[in-house]
């Protein structure tokens, strides 16, 4: 790579991740197309996870981001963040589209992915096989922000909130370990209460799904909130009429989220995202842990060794307000989201900040200029910064969101 390549900002050319529970509209219409796709489009990936690198054009050839951070780790990311994390960009950013539910799931510390691929290495599971839980020695928190209204569901209700919601539906008959629950509300309860749930099978299943559909028919939802947890137990049981985890919502906190709010996911934190779309920004990392709501593999077992029971697990993430940035602070040591908000008459100016950093641009249009080049950006599409350029500046009428290494 020559020195005038190096110090580009690279406008990204990404993949689209086709899954069943995706939208045929929403990545299409982000990026300017009218009609609808004719699969539905369920992700849009930017960095530069092996599964699916994001490409950049150089001059008439195409290389992934991969390939350039490779040629000169220290150049693309900064020596210290590519001494930390081993010259590899160490978030993975996503627009995620949602139509339907995805699988409720979790995912590990660092200290289980570590145990947990070690433990996998060492029965010689391919890394590709359908049984492998672990894909790699990561763990993976991740940061959701609204960019449509949102629903999901998230960490562990107070235990005696579940308690009293089961009572109320009378299902004491049909939810092993409830009377040990209310007799003793600790998370070891709650985790057998779970765990015994959640393992029904075949006929158990369906004969379950169907008296908890009647008792929702039988009993009024007594509040708004719990009108949305009922809906939400129905529709799950239309799409998945023999899983157990139609019962999540009895348990899981079910949140609605605006645009522009946030949730923080941490390790062992039970979650779905259920409808709505969004901007994600995670650890780069594949190792999910999933409990039901899935065709996929499901290891109850190990998902309960990994979860966390307590009702903490629910974050909203209040952004700190700036003059055209909103930052979304957690404690990902790996990643900051932050969305910025620029009109005709405004810039966004970088000046002596270092970071590897991927923006995306979600609406309008505008330039980002460096030293002497510009390049123009528009809604869909998205460009990385090398760490080698610190200033900066965008100008337009846009709204943008920034993904960026935290240096503190």
């Amino acid at each position: 790579m020559s020195e005038t390549d190096a110090l580009r900002i690279f406008k990204l050319r990404n993949s689209i991740l086709e899954y069943s529970w995706g939208s045929k509209t929403f990545i299409s219409h982000l990026q300017g197309r009218d009609e609808a796709s004719l699969e539905p489009q369920a992700e849009l990936w930017m960095g530069a996870h092996p599964i699916a690198p994001s490409r950049i054009k150089i001059n008439s050839s195409e290389k992934s981001l991969l390939e350039i951070i490779n040629d000169d780790p220290y150049k693309m990311l900064g020596k210290k963040i590519a001494d930390k994390f081993n010259n590899r960009l160490p978030f993975l950013f996503k627009v995620l589209a949602a139509a339907s539910p995805l699988s409720i799931q979790a995912h590990p510390s660092k200290t289980q992915a570590v145990k947990g691929f070690k433990l996998e290495n060492k029965k010689n599971i391919p890394l590709n096989s359908p049984e492998r839980t672990y894909k790699d020695d990561n763990h993976k928190p991740e940061l959701i922000c609204a960019l449509t209204n949102f629903d999901a569901m998230c960490g562990f209700q107070p235990i005696k909130e579940i308690v009293e919601r089961i009572k109320y539906l009378q299902l004491e008959d049909q939810i092993p370990g409830i009377k040990e629950l209310e007799t003793d509300p600790c998370t070891r309860n709650l985790k057998r209460m779970f765990l015994e749930l959640m393992s029904k099978h075949n006929d158990n299943q369906t004969k379950m799904v169907s008296i908890l559909i009647n008792k929702l028919v039988e009993f009024e939802p007594r509040d708004d909130h719990e009108a949305i947890i009922f809906r939400w137990m129905t529709r799950l049981a239309a799409i998945y009429p023999t899983d157990m985890g139609v019962f999540s919502p009895l348990f899981l906190n079910v949140v609605k989220l605006k645009p522009g709010e946030a949730l923080f996911i941490e390790a062992g934190v039970l979650h779905s995202y259920l409808n709505g779309c969004g901007v994600e920004i995670m650890v780069n990392s594949d190792n999910v842990l999933r409990g039901g709501l899935t065709p996929k593999k499901v290891d109850l077992p190990e998902l309960v060794k990994i979860l966390n029971f307590d009702h903490i697990g629910l974050k909203k993430v209040e952004p700190k307000i700036g003059n055209n940035e909103n930052i979304y602070q957690t404690s990902a040591k790996e990643f900051q989201l932050s969305k910025i908000v620029i009109r005709d008459d405004e810039s966004f100016v970088n000046m002596n900040f270092s970071s590897a950093e991927i923006i995306l641009c979600t609406e309008g249009k505008g330039s980002i200029k460096w030293s002497q080049f510009s390049l123009e950006l528009k809604s869909g599409e998205s460009i990385f910064i090398p760490f080698a350029i610190s200033e900066y500046s965008i100008e337009g009428s846009m709204e943008l969101f920034r993904a960026v290494v935290p240096t503190h």
